[in-house]
């Protein structure tokens, strides 16, 4: 008791009832404060109807710096004033390439160091090892531009010209390579799949790239594509689709319709999955071969009996106890026999040339000589006619007069013929 009043001067008393007291004026007027709030809230509820806010959005916040104007795939430009000064450790990447782009790079590696010079970067070209390098120097100021020349470096590799992958160096240009080897096991497969993206003469391709506003190169195993990051990730689903046997046309038309669709203001915060096509998957079976319906088979306990072996046959016959020569005289036997039948059918087959023909194939014979004969004679009496007729064309000059002897030439041609004619039609009746 001594301690505790010790402790408890008129001090402390005083300093610890006005601090009781401040706290309690001070709860009282947030009781009032806070009932008038919620008098206000209650009024509030009266006028406006809450609005139900679904499970999705009832704990978001709202973000006053993110607003509809703010262009979310927008990257800004980054200038040497934005830089803090050289890096303090060199970056570099390797990237391997073909033998086949050996002699092209090799033609265009001096147009590579110039497009790099700007950014601080200096590529290295290893033939030996087959390899391209690039690294940051003391003049890099952009730290990104490392990783957009090895972007560079991979669309060298995969046979994109140098005019087309020199604008991936550019802020608002992106790329992906997409691997498209191992999606498909089947390799008569993967190849059909292959080309129905590129389509005929290349207007599959050409659509995706309108519409993706993206640059896109299919080479071997890999897809290459440039361009913003929304058009790439369009091509990479259409890639991706097209190796699962989704035909990119499919794609194409509900791409064409989202594009028109995003013209209307109206529409631009609807749902539009009641416009978009749907297709329905359709496997077409290949016909089952049609069998013979089998009989139902009694049932039999037993398993059936093998088939007869050489020695079973040969028991069955008595030729196995026979001796090697007798079965050796008997096969000859047969052999000769086998051949004087086969004589026989060839001996009948040329003796029918010999055999004299009944009346009416003779008579049949008689009139196809007779046509045959005819036609020879025609045949003759034109050409000799043809030649009688160019003898006298070129003894005799034209004119009036050379029409006059063609026209007695061609009657007395045909005089020739008629007599000619009348022997043999005397001699056929």
């Amino acid at each position: 008791k001594e301690r505790v009043r010790g402790i408890w001067s008129c001090e402390a008393r005083g300093i610890f009832a006005g601090a009781l007291a401040l706290a309690l004026v001070r709860a009282r007027e947030n009781r009032r404060g806070g009932a008038a709030a919620a008098a206000e809230e209650e009024k509030e509820e009266e006028e406006e109807p809450t609005a139900v806010k679904s499970k999705k959005q009832r704990y978001r916040k709202e973000k006053p710096w993110d607003h509809e104007g703010i262009d979310h795939w927008h990257v800004a430009p980054f200038g040497k004033d934005d830089s803090s000064g050289p890096f303090l450790e060199e970056s570099s990447f390797v990237t391997l390439f073909p033998a086949y782009r050996e002699k092209y790079l090799r033609e265009m590696w001096p147009a590579v160091t110039k497009a790099l010079e700007p950014h601080g970067i200096v590529p290295t070209l290893n033939l030996i090892e087959g390899s391209m390098r690039v690294a940051t120097t003391r003049k890099t100021y952009d730290p990104y531009a490392i990783l957009k020349a090895r972007d560079m470096m991979k669309l060298l590799s995969r046979s994109v010209p140098l005019a087309q992958a020199v604008k991936v160096m550019r802020d608002e240009t992106h790329c992906d390579v997409i691997k498209i080897g191992n999606l498909v096991r089947n390799k008569q497969r993967f190849v059909k799949r292959r080309q129905r993206l590129i389509g005929p003469h290349g207007s599959t391709l050409k659509a995706i790239e309108l519409l993706t506003d993206c640059y896109v190169l299919v080479q071997g195993n890999t897809v290459s594509a440039m361009g913003p990051f929304a058009g790439l990730k369009q091509v990479r689903r259409i890639v991706e689709e097209c190796m699962a046997n989704v035909h990119p046309v499919y794609n194409i038309k509900a791409m064409m319709i989202k594009r028109e669709l995003a013209k209307d203001p109206q529409l631009a915060q609807e749902n539009w999955d009641r416009f978009l096509p749907k297709f329905k998957k359709r496997n077409v079976k290949a016909k089952a071969d049609v069998k013979a319906s089998k009989k139902d088979k009694e049932y039999t306990p037993f398993p059936p009996l093998p088939p007869e072996s050489k020695i079973d046959k040969m028991l069955e016959s008595g030729e196995y106890f026979l001796s090697e020569d007798v079965r050796r005289q008997r096969k000859q036997r047969e052999r000769e026999e086998r051949a004087d039948a086969l004589k026989k059918v060839k001996r009948a087959e040329r003796e029918k040339e010999f055999v004299a023909p009944t009346k009416v194939e003779e008579d049949e014979m008689k009139r196809n000589a007779m046509r045959n004969g005819e036609a020879s004679v025609k045949k003759e009496t034109d050409r000799k006619r043809k030649r009688s007729d160019v003898a006298d064309v070129r003894d005799k000059g034209g004119g009036s007069a050379w029409r006059s002897d063609m026209e007695s030439a061609k009657r007395s041609a045909e005089k020739r013929f008629e007599a000619k004619k009348e022997p043999s039609e005397r001699a056929k009746w």
